[in-house]
């Protein structure tokens, strides 16, 4: 049967029976969930239907930090045959340790997800995502594998070297994050090739938002179709939810990751079609359970059908963190916002960075750094002048305040292979005087 077409009776059954084992599961062999249960007086009896599941706690990315590094495990440790990692960039790194069964229940998601974008068992795929506790290149190297593609382990970094074998192996999936493949174009011209000319046919991007400008500059640079898929270590890694042909969302897999909808700030689940915190639950893990993941990605269920025939439900495309909101002499501010501003206008580049300005530890005021398009760069005060004024009032307009801008020369602003960091602090002392 295809589990990407089943009625709404058998989604419902498949669910029920998911959320039972694995609420079952976890409160029988995870201390923490244990614990968790226990506070709250509750049973698994009494949270294992989709119509109660609502009363379990959440569990939060500091619950995970705070079981570092095995806290987390419902398995004994020797059945644990696989670890991956958070990068712990602002704190421990987050945990996620997998059973066999977890893997091959992961490479089917991911499976059905490659599906989805178009990629068959004749497509070469060049994976560009960091190999190692990041989840993200062998996640897809095992889904790929399992749906019988050719693929290439080539792992992030050394740019001129990717595209020299893109173009000898006759590479037709990229899958690497949208900021490098941008960047891989912007290479690839420098060394002489033409981008269009390497017959790329279809980019998996994920690790990072991708908007329609980006999609759109990185389409027309490569002259592939862009798909984004969506996922996160706490969960599983990528594979919970991914784009079809129609492109109209990204298809959650709900037969294996039970989702909820949450305002935020009271955590009541929201009706179907209300954007919200995306919540998420694996039904089928063993080795490190989560139960109501609270994701911190805003996003919502799109009430339609997709058009594609699929039953799976359509998630909208992410468009912030709860977690990554700026406040800014009072005003909130979402970087996705800024984003959008920025690419309406053709003289600037998808190149940018937000400075948060700070003065003893405080944000005092936010500055936006863009790169000017490297097509019809000048030099021009006057002109620059006008541009800056132009994107200032759209910017203003958007956001209720006026950030500071500043305009770069192409090719300024640092790249990375990996995700691009759009947000930095700087401390400016007397930032008022």
């Amino acid at each position: 049967m295809n589990n990407d077409q089943l009625t709404a009776e058998e989604r419902l059954s498949r669910q029920k029976h998911g959320l039972a084992k694995v609420v079952k599961h976890a409160y029988n062999n995870s201390p923490f969930y244990r614990r968790l249960f226990d506070a709250a007086g509750l049973h698994p009896e009494t949270v294992a239907t989709p119509e109660s599941f609502h009363k379990l706690p959440f569990t939060t990315k500091n619950d995970l930090r705070g079981a570092y590094p095995y806290g987390m495990a419902a398995v004994p440790l020797d059945d644990i045959v696989r670890i991956h990692a958070s990068s712990g960039t602002t704190g421990k790194p987050i945990v996620a340790g997998y059973t066999r069964s977890d893997l091959d229940y992961w490479a089917q998601s991911v499976t059905r997800i490659c599906e989805m974008a178009g990629v068959t068992k004749k497509d070469i795929a060049q994976i560009s995502f960091g190999y190692g506790l990041f989840t993200g290149g062998f996640g897809l190297h095992y889904g790929l594998e399992r749906l019988g593609a050719t693929v290439v382990p080539f792992s992030s970094g050394n740019t001129e070297r990717q595209l020299s074998l893109m173009k000898d192996f006759k590479t037709t999936v990229l899958v690497s994050t949208p900021s490098f493949a941008i960047y891989m174009a912007e290479t690839a011209r420098d060394l002489g090739y033409d981008p269009l000319s390497f017959g790329l046919k279809i980019g998996m991007f994920g690790g990072e938002p991708c908007s329609d400008a980006m999609r759109e500059e990185i389409e027309k640079q490569w002259g592939l179709k862009v798909t984004s898929n969506y996922g996160l270590t706490e969960v599983v890694g990528p594979g919970i939810s991914g784009e079809c042909g129609q492109r109209t969302g990204m298809h959650i897999l709900d037969d294996l990751y039970y989702h909820e909808i949450i305002n935020p700030q009271t955590g009541e689940v929201l009706p179907r079609g209300e954007a919200g915190e995306l919540v998420l639950t694996p039904l089928f893990k063993e080795g490190f359970p989560v139960l109501r993941y609270r994701t911190g990605d805003i996003t919502r269920i799109v009430p339609e059908p997709c058009p594609c025939g699929r039953t799976t439900p359509l998630m909208d495309y992410i468009t912030g963190r709860s977690d990554d909101m700026i406040i800014i002499k009072g005003v909130n501010i979402f970087p996705s916002q800024i984003e959008e501003v920025l690419a309406a206008f053709r003289e600037v580049s998808p190149h940018y960075q937000l400075v948060l300005l700070k003065d003893k530890g405080f944000i005092k005021d936010l500055e936006v750094q863009v790169e000017l398009a490297q097509e019809g760069f000048t030099d021009r005060y006057k002109e620059l002048e006008l541009l800056g004024n132009r994107i200032r009032q759209r910017l203003r307009s958007t956001l209720s305040m006026s950030p500071r801008l500043k305009l770069m020369e192409p090719k300024s602003l640092e790249r990375t292979t990996g995700k691009a960091k759009r947000i930095v602090e700087m401390e400016v002392p007397d930032l008022e005087k």
